[in-house]
């Protein structure tokens, strides 16, 4: 159960996470939403300090792909300090289809990129938006990023080229 044998208690718990769900839940139970969409995230510790962030500040689900990301593991709960207890998980087994979905429902996408002209401080945001958070070193994809409406960057100082993935969703949870 636990992967470190020292902080082992021999506790075990089963537990039903209630706040996972589909695409299809979500948008028939939601009329405007802010998501944060990861796409390709792969460190458990950055998945684990993203569901932290955005269950603190004003993001309304996490969608997180089932394959080729980190998936919800001992060091991604304890990263995230339990708070992934308290956070709305969409799971896609693919990411473009669910993207694509929301887009249909009237959802603005919104990717990330340190190469984007347009500041993400100077976006009047759709009241259904979903913002995409790409892979640590490779950024968010080219397919997604042609679905997107806009790709929007984070401006930065004294020749800083990018923020760590998870300390871009802190700055986006709190928009």
């Amino acid at each position: 159960i636990s992967k470190n044998a020292k902080q082992d208690q021999g506790v075990a718990l089963d537990i039903v996470l209630e706040h996972f769900g589909n695409e299809k839940d979500f948008i028939s139970n939601n009329i405007n939403y802010r998501i944060i969409a990861l796409d390709g995230v792969t460190n458990p510790q950055n998945l684990g300090m993203i569901i932290r962030s955005c269950a603190a500040g004003n993001v309304d689900a996490i969608l997180l792909p089932t394959k080729g990301a980190a998936q919800i593991s001992p060091l991604v709960i304890k990263a995230s300090v339990g708070t992934l207890f308290k956070m709305p998980i969409i799971n896609t087994s693919n990411l473009k289809q669910t993207l694509e979905s929301f887009k249909n429902e009237g959802a603005a996408l919104y990717s990330l990129s340190s190469h984007a002209k347009s500041s993400y401080k100077e976006q009047a945001y759709s009241d259904k938006s979903i913002f995409i958070l790409g892979n640590e070193s490779e950024g968010v994809s080219k397919e997604v990023e042609a679905l997107c409406d806009e790709s929007i960057a984070i401006p930065m100082q004294r020749g800083v080229e990018s923020l760590n993935v998870a300390v871009t969703a802190s700055l986006l949870a709190f928009l």
